[in-house]
């Protein structure tokens, strides 16, 4: 009787395993025809993408019609992918298609391995030439002396505030900007290769504000390790690949790049720790549906001029998303204001608030109408 059974038994797993190897084969050859049709298709598409710049005499990066595509697909996704994922995919495409053309370069602020490189490949794709430079200065000359087409920097973080050198940086220079991204900033621990468990610590380097942004983390797992600031997340991994004892707090791209082990992940003490970063290049950006516009103004010194000079947005129905002050540097106690509006230079309501500002204040710049960022 048992030997019948275990017969039976054995038949209905022999069965099982060969209709579910028909099934893999059947999945796997559909596989293989859904890659050749993507492959055909991205083809056509990069082909269509060269046509236009023979058109439009070379290739031209557009940030509206990118974040136009951007939303398109997100707006199409069904699943099961994220939208992030497809984003990313999409955002890889464009960029390849771009490089038929002309291979961008990107100028950023370095070393390799910090989120100012990870914001640029991001925001560019792997098909772009991101190029390091030390400092913020630099970044904006490279692109002001056409070495570079485009920079991208840090404006502000969502715990840390706002980067004082950009912003005075922008006042003066003549770059507009084209974009904008937000990057969710996901600090690591990582260690030499050889480092085999958190006991082998005995320091962990990071720059100050990421140390400060983990403080919880560290002095739950690493209460006794000394913290050492440095002048980078770049720095602090290059340190710790050359000391098996010493750790690093980075992300993810500084580890790939110093051939580092992470010992754990995310260990960051708010999980909305976020930089917004600006695209910076020579080209007003037209319309997308969904823009920002940035500015930095200043009033007259005398009583009521801010909220007079603020009052034709609230007459014209425009919103705005953003006000700080900062020192002026031309005068004791001087200051200028920079604004972040809701839509398009173009759009008539705005374009009448913004003659009315000008008509009050003492200095308006426009530093661009862009899309908003689709990250």
């Amino acid at each position: 009787m048992n030997s019948n059974k275990n017969s039976v038994e054995r038949s209905a797993s022999s069965h099982s395993s060969q209709e579910d190897e028909r099934r893999l084969s059947e999945l796997r050859n559909l596989i293989d025809r859904v890659d050749r049709e993507v492959l055909g298709l991205l083809n056509q598409r990069a082909q269509a993408a060269a046509e236009i710049g023979v058109i439009k005499h070379g290739a031209v990066y557009r940030p509206e019609r990118e974040a136009q595509v951007l939303r398109g697909v997100q707006d199409a996704n069904t699943g099961p992918l994220s939208n992030d994922t497809v984003v990313f995919l999409f955002r890889e495409i464009m960029s390849a298609c771009l490089a038929l053309e002309q291979s961008l370069k990107i100028a950023y602020l370095g070393p390799q391995g910090t989120y100012s490189e990870q914001a640029a490949v991001r925001q560019f794709g792997h098909a772009a030439t991101v190029m390091p430079f030390q400092s913020l200065d630099e970044v904006f000359h490279q692109v002001e002396s056409g070495h570079c087409q485009y920079a991208v920097v840090p404006v502000e973080n969502s715990l840390g505030g706002s980067v004082s050198t950009t912003l005075d940086l922008l006042l003066s220079t003549p770059l507009k900007i084209c974009g904008e991204s937000h990057l969710r900033i996901r600090h690591q621990l990582m260690t030499h290769s050889s480092t085999e468990n958190l006991a082998a610590i005995r320091r962990v380097y990071s720059h100050a504000q990421s140390l400060s942004q983990c403080q919880q983390w560290l002095s739950s797992h690493l209460p006794q390790v000394e913290r050492i600031p440095v002048a980078s997340n770049a720095d602090a991994a290059s340190r710790a690949a050359s000391d098996p004892e010493s750790a690093a707090i980075a992300g993810e791209l500084a580890a790939e790049r110093y051939a580092l082990k992470i010992q754990a992940k995310d260990i960051e003490d708010s999980a909305d720790n976020t930089t917004r970063f600006v695209v910076l290049g020579t080209q007003e950006v037209g319309p997308s549906g969904s823009d920002k516009t940035s500015m930095v103004l200043s009033a007259p010194n005398r009583p009521g001029a801010i909220h007079k000079l603020l009052e034709p947005l609230a007459k014209h129905g425009v919103s705005m998303s953003r006000l700080e002050s900062r020192p002026s540097r031309t005068g004791l106690w001087e200051y200028v204001f920079f604004v972040d509006i809701d839509g398009h230079t173009s759009q008539p309501a705005l374009r009448d608030a913004l003659d009315e500002m000008r008509a009050q204040a003492s200095f308006l710049k426009i530093l661009g109408s862009y899309p908003l960022s689709t990250l």
